[in-house]
């Protein structure tokens, strides 16, 4: 059978339309001048993301972020006009495995440059230590015991610790220089600024928790694993991913002897979570309540961001464990 082929020069430029539409349907070719007013197209699936983008990138970078502030990024489902931001994107920046709708979309989208933050720092996976479970529940071994989890497996709160936080901005850093060269010094130069500047903030934290009354804290889920580990701390927590759940009987009494072992003052709860069970919880145990902030969203991003959450985070942290 002969194929007719478009020969006017209207069928023509329908056919070349089409043909660029469904190259940026797959990924398009990446171009150092990117395709907004020579500005990259980076899509960042949540804050975290986002803000290193935002601090490597400058102004060669136009993001996109796809967890609006104040939205828990666990509940994000993609509408199609995000999915299509991530399908013309030169670049990606996310973390395999904390939302799904994001990986499926990533994986769909055939994106050449795209950043997992996870295969830059793996993932390890915090058990709730022995205060804190269930008997039923128990793992075997040392309290506090962690294992090494390669791809999505694990506690994904990676930037809570900042030097893992710099790690997964180095290789941001890199992969914007491969896509735009010309630009590279700058990209070198904000990646150096913003690593000197976790730097000083671990510095700050190993300072700040040096010489404290306790080491323990109990937050309302298992997220601050990593910032514990590198800190010398102990977190007890209420629930595992769930930070709302009502938590059994046998898990309130373990925290409960917990708590009075280890003298623990302070209940934290999450900036964008109710805090009721953080605070039935403490009323229960005698204790005080706060906020200890996974950063997982800032709802007033203008106002805040993560170094002075951190900071706050910090200052929580010192009056809870009676830091001197």
């Amino acid at each position: 059978m002969k194929i007719r082929r478009p020969s006017t020069p209207a069928a023509l430029a329908v056919t070349a339309v089409v043909g660029s539409l469904l190259l940026s349907a797959c990924g398009g070719v990446s171009s150092a001048a990117g395709k907004d007013g020579g500005k990259l197209e980076v899509v960042a699936s949540f804050y975290p993301m986002e803000f290193l983008t935002r601090q490597i990138g400058g102004e060669h970078v136009k993001v996109t972020d796809l967890t609006a502030p104040g939205v828990e990024p666990h509940d994000l489902e993609l509408t199609a006009k995000q999915v299509a931001a991530v399908q013309r994107a030169d670049a990606v920046v996310y973390l395999k495995g904390l939302q799904p709708t994001v990986d499926k979309a990533v994986a769909q989208s055939h994106v050449k440059h795209a950043v997992d933050a996870t295969a830059v720092s793996p993932l390890v996976d915090h058990h709730l230590d022995e205060g804190g479970e269930d008997e039923d529940e128990a793992h075997d071994g040392e309290q506090g015991h962690e294992h090494e989890h390669e791809g999505t497996a694990g506690d994904p709160h990676i930037w809570l610790d900042p030097t893992r936080y710099a790690a997964v901005a180095r290789s941001v850093g890199a992969e914007f220089a491969e896509i735009d060269p010309a630009h590279a010094a700058d990209y070198q130069r904000n990646t150096d600024d913003l690593v000197a500047r976790l730097t000083s903030l671990d510095g700050e934290f190993k300072a700040g928790l040096a010489d404290t009354d306790t080491r323990t804290f109990v937050t309302s889920h298992a997220a601050f694993g990593y910032l514990a580990d590198h800190y010398g701390l102990e977190q007890v927590a209420i629930n595992g991913v769930d930070p709302e759940a009502e938590p059994t009987p046998s898990r309130m009494a373990a925290i409960q002897r917990a708590a009075k072992e280890h003298g623990a003052t302070t209940v934290f709860f999450e900036a964008l979570v109710s805090p009721k069970l953080a605070e039935t919880v403490a009323s229960d145990l005698g204790l005080k309540t706060a906020v200890l902030d996974p950063l997982e969203g800032i709802k007033e991003p203008d106002r805040n961001d993560y170094f002075s959450v951190m900071r706050q985070n910090l200052t929580n942290l010192r009056a809870a464990l009676g830091a001197r």
